[in-house]
Order: structure tokens, then sequence, then C-alpha cells
């Protein structure tokens, strides 16, 4: 609802952007306080259901990271599959960025497929040794389709380890 009313006064961001009167700038502001909570958040969300299905887990584990030093978000300390431990890495993605409104007026999921394939490309590396998952969330709708995938199998395994079938929904 606040997309389609007029709810802020416009004015000029801490960033130098000019914020309109619907106030969307937040969602695609690099300095926006929310960008980095929302992250984290899910970052948290991941984590604590992989915790709920017995699957022990660490947050942005050390030495685990990319030639440019970045961490992945998390990692599983037990194998996930096939004998390797999951990494994944959660990303907030806004269809309202000048560069996904194209992409996101054609189909709703396609900006979020994008971002899980870009972050795919990133961390290419860790493909060898472990399973990568990223998850990639749009502000105003789904998710990429192997996060829902993934979700989806979480939630049976978290089903499966309190032997209560409606921990699914």
């Amino acid at each position: 609802m606040r997309l389609a009313l007029e709810l802020c006064v416009p004015h000029q961001c801490h960033c130098g952007a000019q914020v309109d009167a619907f106030g969307r700038h937040a969602f695609v502001c690099k300095k926006a306080a929310g960008r980095s909570i929302r992250h984290h958040a899910l970052n948290e969300l991941v984590a604590r259901a992989l915790l709920a299905a017995a699957i022990h887990n660490t947050k942005e584990p050390q030495g685990l990271c990319r030639s440019d030093r970045k961490r992945s978000d998390g990692l599983t300390l037990v194998p996930w599959q096939s004998g390797r431990s999951l990494v994944w890495y959660v990303t907030v993605v806004c269809p309202l960025a000048d560069s996904y409104v194209a992409s996101a007026a054609r189909e709703a999921r396609s900006v979020v497929e994008l971002a899980a394939t870009k972050k795919e490309d990133k961390y290419s590396g860790f493909a060898t040794d472990y399973l990568f998952q990223p998850i990639a969330v749009q502000t105003h709708g789904p998710t990429n389709e192997s996060a829902s995938d993934f979700f989806s199998l979480l939630a049976k395994k978290i089903s499966h380890h309190s032997g209560d079938e409606r921990e699914t929904a």
C-alpha cells in the first residue's frame, strides 16, 4: 500500500540520491539501514531452520572465502547431500532498482533468478567441495526456484526430526 500512496516528503538521501514522494529509494540505497537488517534476518532464519532439523551450522565461516576475501553466509557442519556440506548465501533484491525494472516487468521471478545466477557465478569455486545454495529473496515477492526447493526439503527434514508432519507448514 505504501508504494501507491505519497507518504514520503521528497528529499535528498544521505547517499546523495533524490528521494521521491513514494520513498522507493530506501529499498535500493546501499546505505539504507534496512538493507543489512533484511539480509541478517534472513540469514538467521536459514541458520535456525537448519538447527531445527538438527543440522549444525555456522554463519560466515572463517577460512571459507573467495579470492576477494568475501565469505559465504553460512556452512553446514555436517554433510547435506552426497557427503558434501552446504554453503549458502542470502541476497535480497528489489525489483524497483533501475537495473531490474525492465526484467521485473516481464516476469515476477526473473529478478531473483538473475540475482541467484550472479551469486552462483561468484561462488562457483565452492562447487567442487561444497553444495552451494543461493537464496535470493525479492523485497516485494518470491524467492528463486532453487531456494524454494531448498526450503521445501528443509521443511521435510524439520518435520522428520520433530516427528510432527505439520512442521512443513
